[in-house]
């Protein structure tokens, strides 16, 4: 089993969203991440989905969006070299003796200070959804209050 993600293009209209991720979920796979947003043409939108899954039933899925009337183009980046982020917002406890240190934990990954209260940070991060799970993990003993991900985007490597 492996990790795909899958770009799509797709005409902006309502229920798109909806028929793209039925695919997925009438062969029973999971979608870990999904992120869609307008492209430069306001009528066509960008999905990224991460997804894992046996490489012959996801081939299948990428021929039938395919054939999906509202999709423009199905970019299955598993053979090509991406540029890949995650934006993570994580607001975790902290105290006047523990912020300095969540700070140079922070400076590490160079995550930002989104927010600062007496009982907690807030930090912001850009990075791959790796280097993401990483800086997560280092500050699981400080208290992880919220902690929201958008999911990831990717784009091909310029070929130049």
């Amino acid at each position: 089993m492996s990790t795909h993600t899958i770009s799509i293009l797709t005409e902006n209209r309502s229920g798109s969203l909806s028929r793209i991720a039925g695919l997925f979920s009438s062969r029973g796979y999971n979608i870990s991440t999904l992120t869609v947003a307008e492209t430069e043409d306001p009528a066509v939108s960008r999905m990224t989905i991460v997804v894992a899954g046996d490489n012959d039933i996801l081939e299948q899925i990428v021929k039938q969006l395919n054939k999906l009337i509202d999709v423009i183009k199905v970019i299955d980046f598993n053979e090509e070299p991406i540029i890949e982020r995650e934006l993570l917002l994580i607001r975790v406890d902290s105290t006047k003796s523990n912020r300095h240190e969540i700070v140079e934990t922070a400076n590490l990954f160079s995550a930002g200070v989104a927010a600062v209260t007496a009982g907690s940070i807030t930090l912001e991060l850009l990075e791959t959804s790796q280097r993401i799970d990483e800086f997560v993990l280092l500050l699981k003993p400080y208290g992880i209050k919220e902690l929201v991900r958008s999911g990831a985007v990717a784009i091909a490597k310029s070929k130049k």
